[in-house]
């Protein structure tokens, strides 16, 4: 009974790694299909956003089964309820790669990113995917060090994304007020998706040692 319940909780895991893996996925193909007008991209991103929901929903109806069944406590009960806020957070990243991807498909095929924007946009939608990678591996590892490191490594989402406003800023902008709409959302959906790759990043913080990222140093950490 006791294999049948651990093995449950290592399901949640192994669903919230999946989950991890397709929305950084789909960021980064949201992101080729933006710059390159791929109408067909954008069309697979949007209709793929449906499978991240279905896990989220099964793994939420996992979740609340083993707390009515099982009646969890200490570190198991951490486990299951972190799990749904991690699932949360990436169901949320999902939406954000096809609001991506529904940019892509409204503006075909037209390229709603204008040429001096699209390396920024570019290094944006890569660094969202690669903290997304990191994110699903500090779930599998739960590596408190490599969770702190991400949250390090999403200042360069920010650097990015003010970037984004001095061109909007600039006195030389000529694109219009409809692309510096489209640009704006784009910025934030990018800042936005990396926000949740670092929240699930903090969770797992909590989750290994009891304690919030804030309270948590790469030289002491607590394991609970």
């Amino acid at each position: 009974m006791r294999e049948a319940y651990h093995e449950e909780l290592g399901s949640i895991g192994d669903t919230l790694v999946e989950m991890a893996n397709l929305v950084g996925s789909a960021i980064g193909l949201a992101t080729t299909a933006l710059l390159d007008a791929d109408l067909k991209l954008a069309e697979n991103v949007i209709s793929a956003d449906n499978k991240i929901d279905d896990l989220q929903r099964d793994l939420e109806n996992r979740a609340i089964a083993i707390l009515a069944r099982q009646q969890p406590v200490a570190t198991d009960l951490r486990t299951v309820v972190t799990s749904l806020r991690m699932s949360a957070d990436l169901e949320r990243s999902g939406d954000l790669a096809e609001h991506v991807a529904k940019l892509a498909r409204m503006r075909f095929p037209a390229k709603a990113v204008p040429r001096d924007l699209r390396r920024t946009i570019l290094e944006m939608g890569q660094l969202a995917q690669r903290l997304m990678a990191q994110a699903a591996e500090v779930i599998i590892t739960q590596d408190v060090e490599a969770a702190l490191q991400l949250e390090k490594d999403d200042d360069r989402m920010d650097e990015l994304h003010r970037v984004v406003f001095q061109h909007l800023m600039d006195k030389q902008w000529h694109h219009g007020v409809e692309t510096a709409v489209d640009v704006t959302l784009v910025g934030r959906y990018y800042e936005r998706f990396a926000d949740h790759a670092v929240s699930v990043a903090r969770r797992v913080i909590y989750l290994v040692t009891g304690e919030h990222a804030d309270e948590t140093t790469t030289e002491q950490p607590t394991t609970v």
